[in-house]
């Protein structure tokens, strides 16, 4: 599987954010996206994930499943974490599971997975940022989808949390998936290195 993008740019409010910009990712491999704010990291993720009108240029994958959209086959995993507060931890996963579709695995050894076994049937109202982002990452684990588009994905992870998604990534990689990730800091894998930089 081989994700690629070629002379992309990207207008946000009739600004230029970047243009020209062209990368590859294939299957067992991870892309860091880096830059400074502003400069476009989320944008080239939410057009990845066809959240985004990409301003020009195309994005195309090569061998994943042909009847599916580059999206069908993409977790977008944002800086907020999509949780409905009402509803408790297990019953979010399952909406997700529900929504998403497609082949899931158990949700509660994903929980198990990411350290939130428990606090199963607490309300996410009452999660910490860390456990918000815990759970957002069982989604990951729950519908296996080939392309994780990340954006900060550590950033509100204590270090056993961000030890523990190191090791999700590099088992993500190893079943042959692939990872774009904009980052301000070091994902904790191997990943080679796209700079967005900002228009003046």
């Amino acid at each position: 599987m081989r994700l690629s993008g070629r002379g992309i740019s990207c207008v946000r409010g009739g600004r230029d954010v970047f243009s020209g910009l062209d990368f590859e990712a294939c299957s067992g491999e991870a892309l860091a996206v880096v830059g400074a704010n502003g400069s476009g990291k989320t944008s080239l993720l939410r057009m990845i994930a066809g959240l985004l009108a990409v301003g020009g240029g195309s994005i195309a994958l090569e061998g994943g499943a042909s009847e599916l959209t580059i999206a069908e086959q993409s977790h977008y995993l944002g800086h907020r974490d999509a949780l409905k507060p009402a509803l408790s931890v297990i019953e979010n996963l399952a909406f997700w599971r529900d929504f998403l579709g497609g082949e899931a695995n158990d949700a509660m050894e994903s929980l198990a997975t990411v350290g939130l076994d428990h606090v199963v049937y607490l309300p996410a109202a009452y999660l910490s940022a860390g456990q918000r982002r815990r759970l957002s990452l069982a989604r990951l684990l729950t519908i296996r989808r080939p392309i994780w588009l990340l954006d900060e994905p550590i950033s509100t992870l204590d270090a056993p949390g961000a030890g523990m998604f190191s090791n999700l990534m590099s088992d993500h990689l190893r079943r042959g998936g692939l990872i774009i990730a904009a980052t301000h800091g070091p994902l904790g894998i191997a990943a080679s290195e796209l700079p967005i930089g900002a228009s003046p």
